[in-house]
């Protein structure tokens, strides 16, 4: 049986930079631990030359300081770094697979803003760790076994700055578009958020002929996702507009997320994507099994219309891991979540938001229709959401008549594509309760009611 974890969340670790578990003296401890750890899982490594790991970052502040503790504990463990400066994460995952190295460590708090940071690990294929080298590695932050295991002279890893690892990552985004295709002609407004992909997605763009309208491309360490960004795309919505624009792009601080506007200044979703590229891997036969994954916050629209062109949507938990295990698990290529997180399993292992992006623009293209049209592929089940604040989290089947109202709700709503969805949040004192149906009256018939029994016993 595993043990409780201290520091590892569901994305690696997070917090506020400089205050635990997000320190130099943890980083440098998980520096040392993941550096044993992966250099045990394969004592031959995989170019039969010293071990190493790939380490990337964003472009907040903290990071140079989390940087050279992690890679300190690396090499005191006898693995070598492989530097490879501001990246998008998707883009760590490639060049670990690249380079062939034991593992990659990419440093970012993805949407946060710039006073957190984080450490997420990938394994030598790309994907993220499965929970039990998390447990290993945590065990060993905390047990002190690898104290005494100090490789000395020789034996000491060495640090390398990769200079051609932006390089690599644009050559391999630029794979996943058809080749001979351009983007001549068309005009996209192009949001950075000051993250990780201010150089590689303005030339990719530029590269495959598009006129670009870059913004939030100007990193200072403390700017990154503040008022920019997929979340915060007010702004690219705008210069669609004022630019008169075929389309926007906005990225989250690592760019493995994303949002797009259409022409005529309307945001689009990672749900509306998946709807409009779904149906379009349904139409060619390239979607696996002919099911998409989506997390049980995506609506219920998406599973009407995926049905309806003889495909399924499978469920998984919040979050684009779970998201990933889940296409793992199946064998299915396509999946994502509503907030922007989209993955191709034919070309990335994980979110990617320039390889998404150009899926769009590749469709687009192929259709000859603007992405407002591509949006109307589908119909979005009316859908309300909301927040109980309680205090204290007691089951939902040890609340009277909470239950008995969900099933109630379900009977109704199920027949014709709703559903129900309670639970409490992760993070906060709060139940919430997300309901859709084709009638928006019956959904606030039913919202009212269980919330309100909801209250009754444990509202705050």
């Amino acid at each position: 049986m595993s043990q409780p974890k201290k520091i590892f969340g569901t994305d690696g670790v997070r917090g506020t930079a400089n205050i635990e578990p997000v320190t130099a003296e943890t980083a440098l401890k998980l520096g040392r631990a993941a550096g044993h750890v992966f250099k045990n899982i394969a004592p031959q490594s995989r170019d039969r030359e010293r071990h190493k790991i790939v380490l990337g970052k964003d472009t907040r502040l903290s990071g140079y300081m989390l940087e050279n503790a992690i890679s300190s504990g690396i090499l005191s463990m006898g693995v070598d770094v492989l530097f490879i400066g501001p990246l998008p994460t998707p883009g760590v995952a490639y060049v670990t697979r690249s380079l062939r190295a034991d593992a990659g460590i990419v440093i970012t708090a993805s949407h946060n803003p710039y006073d957190d940071n984080g450490i997420k690990f990938f394994r030598p294929d790309g994907y993220k760790l499965d929970d039990n080298i998390e447990d290993q590695i945590e065990h060993l932050v905390f047990s002190g076994d690898i104290e005494t295991i100090r490789p000395t002279a020789d034996a000491i890893g060495k640090a390398v700055r990769i200079e051609d690892a932006l390089g690599r990552y644009i050559e391999y985004a630029k794979s996943s578009f058809p080749r001979g295709m351009t983007l001549e002609g068309m005009r996209i407004v192009v949001d950075c958020a000051h993250g990780a992909a201010y150089k590689s997605t303005p030339c990719v763009l530029r590269e495959l002929g598009a006129e670009i309208f870059v913004y939030d491309n100007q990193p200072d360490g403390m700017n990154i996702n503040k008022d920019c960004g997929s979340m915060h795309p007010q702004q690219m919505c705008q210069k669609v507009w004022e630019h008169r624009a075929h389309l926007g792009i906005s990225h989250d601080g690592d760019a493995d997320r994303v949002l797009f506007c259409d022409e005529t200044g309307k945001l689009i979703d990672g749900d509306d994507v998946m709807a409009i590229c779904g149906l379009e891997m349904l139409a060619e036969g390239s979607l696996r099994e002919k099911t998409l994954v989506a997390t049980v916050m995506s609506n219920a629209g998406l599973d009407a219309v995926i049905k309806q062109a003889g495909g399924h949507v499978a469920r998984a938990g919040v979050g684009d891991k779970n998201v990933i295990d889940e296409m793992l698990r199946s064998g299915f290529n396509f999946g994502g979540e509503q907030s922007g997180h989209l993955i191709f399993r034919d070309y990335s292992t994980t979110g990617d938001g320039l390889v998404c992006a150009l899926q769009i623009l590749r469709i687009m293209r192929v259709k000859d229709k603007p992405l407002s049209q591509l949006a109307k592929c589908w119909t979005r089940f009316p859908q309300l959401v909301t927040s109980i604040r309680v205090r204290e989290k007691v089951p939902f089947d040890q609340l009277d008549g909470v239950t008995s109202c969900l099933s109630e709700a379900e009977a109704e709503l199920k027949p014709t594509g709703g559903r129900v969805l309670l639970r409490y949040s992760g993070t906060e004192s709060k139940a919430r309760l997300l309901i859709e149906g084709r009638d928006a009256t019956v959904l606030g018939k039913w919202s009212q009611k269980i919330a309100e029994a909801i209250r009754k016993q444990v509202g705050a």
